[in-house]
């Protein structure tokens, strides 16, 4: 499940990337960008790699720009993967680090939003961040969903979800390869009061909607095309 793509092109973690700021929200370290006086609000659930990943910021800061809350908090209490850390390979690491801790520890950081009268909560997960939305989704903590080339979830989880959905996935990708992808969306069109938008993008790898060269111009128009459907699906759904 966790093989080499789960951990490819590493970002150069940045804690001061972003027009945000960090502080403390429901007990974690949390990257706030954004209105806080917006009703509306989206959890950025990163990668294995975490929430100082100048890329995913970015990508709060553009949310944010469309009038959202965001709130992207460390998961990880400091401890990301590094894969320069050989002492701890990333099958080592998870077992500290399990999308089920993470899903125990995103539930106040919803129930900080609601106290806060955000009406509606949106979700992006990115790999490892997916499975934790895909959770929260189940039973309907969030109202909205966005799984970014998912990791770790299975039909099963996909069959359990009852809100909106929009799955990307790559067509170069051996953790949920394409033909994972769907089979997620022949579940989802099974249940046609879910609306749900589910595609296979080509030519892309795993990770490439945050792992992506700033400096590489079809990687970024790749990954802008992703972000555009992530704020498309908001726009949409997330009232």
């Amino acid at each position: 499940m966790a093989g080499a793509e789960c951990c490819s092109n590493p970002p150069t973690l940045n804690p001061n990337a972003g027009i945000g700021h960090v502080e403390k929200f429901a007990g974690l370290d949390s990257y706030l960008t954004g209105s806080s006086h917006s009703n509306l609000a989206v959890l950025l659930i990163s990668d294995v790699f975490g929430y100082e990943a100048p890329n995913l910021r970015k990508l709060a800061d553009k949310i944010a720009a469309s009038g959202y809350y965001v709130v992207v908090p460390d998961f990880f209490y400091g401890e990301p993967y590094d894969p320069r850390n050989t002492n701890t390979p990333i099958e080592e690491w998870l077992k500290d680090h399990g999308t089920d801790k993470g899903f125990e520890d995103a539930k106040p950081v919803v129930e900080a939003l609601k106290s806060k009268g955000i009406s509606a909560i949106g979700a992006v997960g990115f790999c490892w961040g997916a499975k934790v939305v895909v959770e929260l989704a189940k039973p309907k903590l969030i109202q909205v969903a966005v799984l970014l080339h998912p990791s770790f979830v299975t039909v099963e989880d996909i069959s359990a979800v009852d809100i909106p959905i929009g799955i990307l996935g790559a067509e170069i990708d051996q953790i949920s390869p394409p033909e994972l992808i769907k089979k997620f969306e022949e579940v989802l069109k099974a249940k046609p009061w879910v609306d749900s938008y589910v595609k296979v993008v080509p030519n892309v790898a795993h990770g490439w909607t945050v792992r992506y060269d700033p400096q590489d111009s079809k990687a970024v128009k790749d990954a802008e095309e992703a972000h555009q459907f992530v704020l498309d699906w908001f726009a949409k759904h997330l009232k």
